[in-house]
């Protein structure tokens, strides 16, 4: 089993459909419904997802065995840290070893990037993707951020 982890850019066909259907995945878990493709459209529309770029981000596509199967970004926020964003394994592809790898990967992007803590934000209901940060030693801090999705925020020094 081979997982390769590598910057790309957010605009190529790979990285495009794994946008989506990251989009589609946690919006339908949020509405308890499959997202259109309509909403997915609106979802991703000015969502900022340029900024994942050298040098405020970076975006990464996590491969298993060359097929596309997950992405994550890292977007710098100031000097000293930078927000992990966008992190999704394809259904398919859970459980086998590649959030792990992803994370590290979104990781060593941020230290490159110069960021000295990782911070992030995420859902309550979102068990797996929060006990994923807690093996990893993220612990949960005061909001730095807010919005409608936004339940629970942790951080990581790096």
């Amino acid at each position: 089993m081979t997982w390769t982890f590598t910057p790309e850019r957010v605009d190529t066909p790979d990285a495009t459909s794994l946008r989506r259907d990251y989009y589609a995945d946690v919006a339908g878990s949020y509405w308890k419904r499959p997202a259109t493709e309509a909403e997915v459209d609106e979802g991703l529309t000015n969502d900022g997802v340029e900024r994942l770029t050298p040098p405020t981000g970076q975006f990464l596509v996590a491969r298993f065995e060359g097929k596309p199967a997950g992405c994550g970004g890292v977007l710098l926020l100031d000097g000293e840290r930078a927000e992990l964003t966008r992190v999704f394994l394809r259904p398919a592809f859970r459980g086998v070893g590649g959030a792990d790898g992803l994370l590290r990967g979104l990781e060593e992007a941020a230290r490159a990037l110069g960021a000295r803590r990782t911070v992030l934000n995420t859902r309550l209901d979102l068990v797996e993707a929060r006990g994923l940060y807690a093996r990893h030693g993220y612990a949960e801090i005061p909001a730095y951020c807010t919005g409608p999705y936004m339940q629970i925020w942790y951080g990581k020094e790096l």
